[in-house]
């Protein structure tokens, strides 16, 4: 669901980013409000925990991936002006050091992943949670459909802008010049990873996390930091849970293919790549040459470690482990800068 570079038109970027960018103001003003709450710390591991899941490739049907997000547990525990914060945090550390998602289409991703994925899932939780008591089996449910909903709402926003793409922005011969594929290809294609594994995955980790902190540590479900909790709570079961999955994210290496939509310029050219493509897209074949729009923006940012494996790593599974160390600690380091510039202007 990280969309790349050159497969959205600069246009489409824009809108998406300037539809982000109000959320992302009032967040901030949020953070600001609760710098002294338990907001700051239960941020960062949030942020660190979506980054690592994003990790753990699922195989889908037909020889593609798709992974689940965390949005589902991020706004449950965060709230979702928290959470949409919290996950774009971690989705531009994925694509400015990783190529995981592209630069120009960084606001799509979030405005997908980070902001509409987070609100669906906080709005379906308290749907379906209601007023039960903090230790029903009724809210571990909650968790689990709102983390199923908010990421299938995401991708289907993805697809649509993926379909979208033909349809507005082709040259004079209609040929694409950006995404190729239209919605009647897009959307299935989308839908089925999600509405299936990648749901289910998302489904699972909320429920489960949920089920587990209302044995464990139920503090941290008493109420979404909307309005502030001040209350401090220990994350160290959090913490070493996002140190575990750091340790176990070669698995993500496991499942064979890539993302519907995340084909690189020479993927599109290759005869055997070309061929898998068209059996996810409805057996219907990528245009005989990469898309002038999508080839011209495909290069634009150069990650210094593509893929999640550092050059100077040369074993696969050392090097997406070490990546995910890597990544977790920027998340870390770019929550704690954050916060502490929200700090410094809120004394000033």
């Amino acid at each position: 669901m990280h969309i790349p570079d050159g497969y959205l038109s600069p246009a489409t970027c824009a809108v998406a980013t300037v539809a982000a960018l109000p959320v992302w103001a009032v967040a901030l003003r949020r953070v600001k409000r609760q710098l002294q709450s338990r907001l700051v710390p239960l941020l960062a591991v949030v942020s660190a925990f979506c980054f690592v899941v994003m990790m753990f490739n699922l195989p889908i049907p037909g020889g593609t991936t798709a992974h689940a997000v965390g949005m589902g547990l991020a706004a449950i525990l965060l709230g979702p002006w928290a959470a949409s914060l919290a996950i774009s945090i971690a989705l531009l550390i994925q694509a400015l050091f990783f190529g995981d998602g592209g630069i120009t289409t960084f606001g799509a991703n979030c405005l997908n992943m980070a902001i509409v994925g987070s609100f669906v899932a906080a709005g379906v939780y308290r749907l379906l949670a209601g007023r039960a008591p903090l230790l029903a089996r009724r809210r571990v449910v909650a968790a689990a459909v709102a983390g199923y909903a908010g990421i299938n709402m995401a991708a289907f926003l993805a697809a649509c802008e993926f379909g979208l793409q033909p349809l507005l922005f082709h040259d004079a011969a209609g040929t694409p010049l950006y995404a190729p594929y239209p919605f009647s290809v897009a959307l299935p294609a989308m839908m089925l990873a999600h509405l299936t594994l990648a749901g289910a995955a998302e489904a699972v980790i909320a429920g489960g996390v949920v089920a587990y902190l209302q044995r464990a540590n139920p503090a941290l479900l008493e109420a979404p930091l909307l309005g502030g909790a001040p209350r401090r709570v220990s994350l160290r079961a959090l913490w070493i849970g996002v140190g575990g999955m750091m340790v176990c994210s070669p698995l993500g290496l496991l499942a064979a293919g890539m993302a519907w939509g995340e084909w690189r310029v020479e993927d599109l050219q290759n005869p055997q790549m070309r061929q898998q493509i068209a059996a996810v897209s409805g057996h219907l074949a990528p245009p005989p040459h990469p898309p002038a729009g999508l080839e011209r923006l495909a290069g634009l940012w150069h990650a210094p470690l593509p893929d999640y494996a550092p050059a100077f790593l040369h074993n696969a599974t050392v090097g997406y482990a070490a990546s995910a160390v890597m990544g977790g600690g920027l998340v870390i380091l770019l929550t704690a800068a954050l916060t502490a510039l929200l700090a410094a202007r809120k004394s000033a």
